[in-house]
């Protein structure tokens, strides 16, 4: 924890927020209230922390008034989207103020011209592209949880998901940010703008942020016309080497990116149909890639295809299963989409992790994840976006084991886990962020040197450390 100290929330700083906010927008004294404010979807309750009071302001002026007065009165400050984090980014670790952009929630511009849509932090991402499905575009950038998650959250995080293979990730379709800094100053970077090479990039340095440099109020996103046609391959593999050996030979042999390229291993896909009483044909494969292709021609996106599924088929696909209707391509999704929750029912206690590897080292890290499951008796299945060497290893509670020796033994497997990942020239998180659930291992991704930069960084911005102290790393 850090070595800074902060003052609580008393009654005048209370009336002080009312005053800026409006009475009804600041909870106080009120826990129950305040509780949904402690957490994010992390289910342990040990990475919780209620806030002193929340607060929910609705434009920059409100939140430039909020950070005046933290700094003044030397209270912490942590801004919250909608909650749907995995790394405890948005939970208060010093209690006082939970900073809600709930109300913050409108799109303020689609600008057809410059194919940029202009909205504010507290939309729900999936709401962007239902709106500019009218219109032929979309923002290429959002993660996988599009119904729950908050933009400026997505920002936050830099998140990603099943189409950065094609795509990219959130940081390639922001262009430009409106962020109220820690000391309360309104600044604006970039714009509508697709070229700008003044100054430094904040705005790099913003996304993925994780809440601790600014607090964003207003986004400009880059569009790109919405494709009219998809068709997803459900291709089935003897084993994960085959798997995953396909997956650079589909772009250099066969000249296509594709959208996604989605994997699973043999433990993810067997619980998921089984928690979804689906059946599939060659349920006994070693592993399944979910690809999928986009376009705007259905005679190109065939020929991909049968080149796709041609090439596989090559190199020891075991089948190829077509998904080329709304219908199918639920199915062969649903599968994907399924598998946490196919596993919170086999165990609910497990930790969600996302570690990154280059594409090449995902059979090699594999089968040291399967080592580490063995040797610590507990059960890691592996899926995600196999495209970007995305891995989904979460760790997995066997019931018969207790809670006491779960906890004993988690930091241990993790460590062990990301020691292996480093080691395969891979990272500790690809898109989940570090937040405070994995900042005492970042230590193990990057050099003493390197983190002593962020942290000067850090303090450059917020000298008082108020805005969302207690994450990434500490500031000791």
């Amino acid at each position: 924890m850090s070595h800074y100290t902060y003052n609580p929330i008393n009654s005048s700083i209370v009336d002080e927020l009312k005053s800026i906010v409006g009475a009804k927008f600041v909870i106080f004294g009120e826990p129950e209230k305040i509780e949904p404010y402690s957490h994010d979807e992390i289910a342990e309750k040990h990475y919780a922390h209620m806030p002193e009071a929340v607060v929910k302001p609705r434009t920059a002026e409100e939140i430039s008034k909020i950070m005046k007065l933290a700094n003044r009165e030397n209270v912490p400050v942590t801004p919250r989207g909608a909650g749907s984090g995995l790394s405890g980014g948005a939970v208060p670790l010093h209690g006082g103020i939970s900073l809600s952009l709930e109300r913050m929630n409108e799109i303020l511009e689609i600008d057809k011209e410059n194919l940029v849509v202009v909205v504010e932090p507290g939309v729900v991402t999936n709401e962007i592209n239902d709106k500019l499905k009218a219109d032929g575009l979309f923002f290429a950038g959002y993660p996988m949880s599009v119904e729950s998650c908050f933009v400026g959250g997505n920002v936050a995080e830099n998140a990603g998901g099943g189409r950065a293979v094609k795509y990219g990730v959130t940081e390639r379709y922001i262009i430009g940010l409106e962020v109220v800094t820690p000391q309360g100053d309104i600044i604006h970077l970039g714009g509508k703008l697709s070229k700008n090479v003044v100054g430094y990039d904040f705005i790099k340095l913003m996304v993925g942020s994780e809440g601790t440099l600014g607090i964003f109020t207003k986004i400009y996103i880059k569009l790109l016309p919405l494709p009219t046609e998809k068709i997803d391959l459900l291709v089935m593999f003897k084993d994960v080497e085959s798997a995953i050996r396909i997956v650079p030979t589909i772009m250099t042999m066969g000249h296509i990116i594709p959208t996604s390229i989605e994997f699973m291993d043999k433990l993810s896909f067997q619980t998921s149909y089984k928690y979804l009483n689906e059946h599939l044909p060659h349920e006994d494969a070693g592993a399944m890639l979910l690809i999928e292709i986009d376009g705007n021609n259905i005679e190109q996106l065939e020929k991909e295809y049968e080149t796709i599924g041609e090439l596989c088929l090559q190199n020891d696909a075991i089948d190829v299963f077509v998904a080329d209707n709304t219908t199918t391509q639920e199915r062969v999704w649903k599968v994907r989409r399924n598998i946490a929750e196919a596993f919170k029912v086999y165990s609910p206690v497990q930790s969600l992790e996302d570690i990154v590897v280059p594409v090449a080292s995902i059979p090699k890290i594999l089968p040291e994840i399967e080592k580490l499951a063995d040797k610590y008796d507990v059960v890691i299945p592996c899926y995600g976006h196999a495209g970007d060497g995305n891995l989904h290893a979460t760790i997995v509670k066997k019931p018969e084991m207790s809670i006491e020796k779960w906890n004993e033994l988690l930091p241990t497997i993790l460590h062990d886990l990301y020691e292996k990942t480093v080691a395969c020239g891979g990272t500790i998180s690809g898109e989940h962020g570090i937040g405070h659930k994995r900042k005492e291992f970042i230590g193990q991704a990057l050099e003493p040197a390197t983190i002593e930069l962020m942290r000067r960084v850090k303090l450059a911005f917020d000298p008082k450390n108020i805005l969302n102290p207690g994450k990434i790393f500490n500031i000791d």
